[in-house]
């Protein structure tokens, strides 16, 4: 792995907390890179690298709950108006009137929530394998996975506090990181009955070419320092998310776009294949371009990292001219 003591790192206080923040300046316009679960800031360590060498600003926060961030103990401190405020708050630290945000799992969807709510902000953003769903004026989204998938969906499981915290305790981090980083099971994440998810995933024999024990084990040395609580809050802050997100209802994301999913990714073509394919988010994100990556997983940032560099990349450079 390429040394990545060339970073600048920060505690930044905004929206009443600390964030820890890694950073790498280029000459060039501020790139905001955001994790999802279960990661941290090193998600990003090939992109980071490779936006600087092309003259980026490099930003990447842990996010509330993660990594050397503060971690409130409320889940309803995890709404994504809580998220989003966060990086208004680096934004305005880093004296930046509008950056380009890239996102993956849970990062995407901030980005999504970022780009809804202040898009005077947003230059640009890419999505990567979450999209954009439109609210459903009528079900919880807790309710929503509970119909459409039952009660061991992994979401499901999530959402009593201490249920997940004590199911990942039985086992030691590392093992934990890599029974979800190294998923390779393209159907959604369900538990066989009176199984928990984390009981249920598997690791492979031997680790894939696009990962190294040593940058697992940077993960796990995080997570057994802050523990998973923070993470699993995002998951049980959806539904206050979803009730402040009202006055909203039927808005549209009007900002340059980019979605990028691997057509290996969890649940890909077996749930969001056809929303991802046809016309309703297109209609509620009008400049949008979706890209598919042939077998590409759900962790897409680190087992194609040179192709989601290029996509990132290309991306910034077409909305920069226009």
């Amino acid at each position: 792995m390429e040394s990545m003591s060339d970073l600048t790192h920060h505690r930044i206080k905004t929206n009443g907390i600390y964030l820890h923040v890694a950073e790498k300046k280029g000459p060039g316009p501020i790139v905001l890179l955001l994790h999802g679960f279960p990661e941290t800031w090193f998600s990003w360590h090939h992109q980071i690298r490779d936006l600087a060498t092309h003259g980026y600003h490099v930003v990447a926060p842990d996010l509330r709950g993660y990594g050397d961030s503060d971690s409130p103990p409320s889940p309803s401190s995890y709404t994504m108006f809580h998220i989003v405020a966060d990086l208004i708050g680096l934004l305005d630290h880093f004296n930046q009137q509008q950056v380009f945000v890239v996102g993956h799992d849970w990062g995407a969807n901030t980005a999504w929530h970022l780009s809804l709510f202040r898009p005077d902000r947003v230059k640009g953003m890419v999505a990567m394998c979450v999209p954009f769903f439109p609210r459903d004026p009528h079900t919880k989204p807790t309710l929503f996975f509970k119909q459409s998938f039952g009660d061991n969906l992994y979401v499901s499981q999530f959402q009593e506090p201490g249920r997940a915290e004590r199911a990942f305790a039985k086992y030691d981090c590392l093992t934990v990181i890599k029974k979800f980083l190294l998923n390779d099971k393209t159907d959604a994440m369900i538990a066989p009955p009176g199984m928990e998810i984390i009981d249920d995933l598997e690791i492979p024999s031997q680790l894939p070419p696009w990962i190294t024990e040593e940058e697992l084990q940077i993960y796990a040395d995080k997570f057994q320092q802050s523990g998973f609580t923070g993470g699993f809050n995002y998951y049980r802050a959806m539904d206050l998310t979803w009730e402040l997100l009202a006055p909203w209802q039927g808005s549209k994301i009007t900002v340059p776009s980019k979605f990028i999913i691997g057509d290996k990714d969890i649940g890909y073509k077996s749930f969001s294949k056809p929303y991802i394919e046809g016309n309703v988010m297109k209609t509620l994100v009008p400049d949008i371009e979706v890209v598919i990556l042939d077998g590409g997983h759900h962790f897409i940032q680190h087992e194609k990292p040179q192709e989601v560099c290029d996509e990132i990349i290309s991306f910034i450079q077409k909305v920069a001219k226009n």
